[in-house]
Formats: structure tokens, sequence, C-alpha cells
């Protein structure tokens, strides 16, 4: 008997400590994190969607005459605003896509095992850690019209310096550039992760099979690395659609040559910061974080119905 209410206390006890972990220690252990990110994240949140509707809103005073779509009004009636939705989209609409081909090529070249390609990994992954002002310093005496080597290797192949930097037609396109540039060492280590995770298996069949290069190119490796693609994509459609840093710096702080390349964020920087039209920012945070939301569901659900197929 004395055995027996023994074990039966000792399940009990046990019983008891299984539920303290089940409900209490967990939640201590999540409660640092859930305090900061309901403090830097979640409340900043909820204040940017408020300020949104503030109409006549005066942030030193903390004052507004009241709540309604007036400031998206004056939004999509501001041509400075306008032009910032043309100039991030044209510039998600060319970074995307061919840092994605670029970087998609140059993993499957690295991911060949051939001599030296340690090398050139940690030569691809180098820019990752450098820092955005310091790149856009370098970038930016690259364009330089009369020194710059990108202008030099222009007329060693018989073609008239560009003005990059000052004529606003080619900012844009500097910007694009540049902005492949940066995209290319995450979006590379991705990639090169997905491919490393397909089993060698498919490609030694494939090859008895007599199946060329291109054959396995689009029947093994693109289909299997499908979440990968979806992955990069999505990354990178919302880090492009925020681009500020890369007009910060190769611009000293402007939007471009005539303050031509205004984008999304910048627009929101100038309004909140320089402007103090905090409403304005509010609400053009917003509509970009609509667009942003709208462009990554349309791109989910394309990838779904290609992978269903």
């Amino acid at each position: 008997m004395i055995l027996r209410q023994r074990k039966r206390s000792v399940k009990v006890k046990s019983d008891e400590k299984v539920t303290v972990r089940t409900f209490t220690e967990p939640f201590i252990y999540l409660l640092p994190f859930i305090l900061v990110v309901s403090v830097f994240m979640v409340f900043p949140i909820i204040t940017v969607f408020l300020n949104a509707f503030l109409e006549n809103y005066d942030y030193l005073a903390n004052t507004y005459t009241g709540m309604g779509m007036g400031n998206f009004a004056a939004l999509f009636s501001d041509k400075e605003f306008l032009l910032s939705l043309k100039n991030t989209f044209l510039y998600v609409a060319f970074v995307v896509p061919l840092s994605t081909v670029i970087a998609l090529t140059v993993a499957i070249l690295l991911n060949q095992k051939l001599k030296g390609s340690a090398f050139f990994q940690f030569v691809y992954f180098l820019p990752m850690v450098t820092a955005t002002i310091a790149v856009g310093i370098v970038w930016k005496w690259m364009y330089h019209y009369d020194y710059g080597i990108i202008n030099y290797a222009l007329g060693v192949i018989g073609i008239e310096p560009v003005k990059w930097m000052e004529n606003p037609r080619m900012a844009l396109a500097a910007l694009i550039i540049y902005g492949i540039w940066t995209k290319l060492p995450f979006t590379i280590i991705l990639f090169l992760s997905g491919l490393q995770t397909i089993g060698e298996q498919y490609y030694t069949a494939a090859k008895v099979d007599g199946a060329k290069p291109a054959k396995i190119l689009f029947r093994i490796t693109l289909p299997l690395l499908s979440p990968t693609i979806a992955l990069v994509l999505i990354i990178n459609i919302i880090n492009t659609s925020k681009v500020f840093n890369e007009v910060f710096a190769l611009f000293n702080g402007k939007p471009g040559p005539g303050y031509s390349l205004y984008t999304v964020v910048f627009y929101i920087y100038e309004n909140f910061y320089h402007k103090m039209n905090v409403s304005i920012a509010c609400a053009a945070a917003l509509v970009l974080f609509l667009i942003v939301f709208i462009m990554t569901m349309l791109q989910m659900t394309i990838q779904k119905k290609w992978v269903s197929r």
C-alpha cells in the first residue's frame, strides 16, 4: 500500500509539472519577444493606420479637424506621389526579374563544384556585408561623367559617355543597374541553398536517359526549385518596393536630378521629416503596404497554379 501511494503521488506531481510547462513556461520565454514586437511593430502599425485618416493633422500640436479619406485624395492628386509610384513600379519591374535570372544563372554555375567555386561564392557574398551608403558612393564615382569606369568602358567600345547622374532619363537606369547589383548576393545565396537540396539522383537518371542540359534545367532544376523561386520573388518584391537607401546614396540625399527620381519611401521620408506632413506620409505608407500586399498575394496565387499543373 505504501509503495502504491508513493507511485500515485509521483505521477500526480509529474502531471502537474507537464501542465505548468505546457501553458506557463513557453509564455514566459515568449514574453520579451511579444513585448518587443508589440512596442516596435504592432503599435507603430496601428498608429500609422489611424494617422492616415486624420485630416489637417498637426503633429506638434496633436490636433486635427476630423477623420476621412481626404489624405488619400490629396495623395492621388499630388504629381510627386504619382511620380513616386511610377518610379517604384519601374524599379520593381526591372530589378526583380533581371536580378532573379542573373542570380539563378550564377548560382547554377557556382553549384557545379568546379575548381575555385568557393572563392567566387565569397566574392559574390562580399557586397552583402558592405554598407549600402559606402557602396553607393563607390557606384556614384563609377557613374561619373568624366572619370567613371563605366563611361570609360563605353568609350572603349565606341559609345559616347552618358550623363548617368545628371540626366533625369538616365538616372532611373543607373538606379536599376545599381539595384540589380545590390540584390544579387542574397538572391544567389538563396538559390544556391535551394540547388543543394536537390538530390543528385535526379540528374544522374536524366543523364543516363540522354537528356540535354536545357531539358534538365526546365524539367528537373526549375520545378524542384520552384519553392525557392517563389520565396526569392516575394522577398525581392517587398525589398525593391521599399527602395530608399540606394537613391539616398547615389544622389547625395536627394531624389535624383531635378527631383525626378522620387520613390514611394523617399516621398514618405520627405513628407514626414522635412515637410512635417505626418498624415500624408502615413497615408502613403498605407498605400504602399496595400500595393505590396496585393502584388505578393497575386504572385503566390500564380505560383500555386503553376505548381499544381
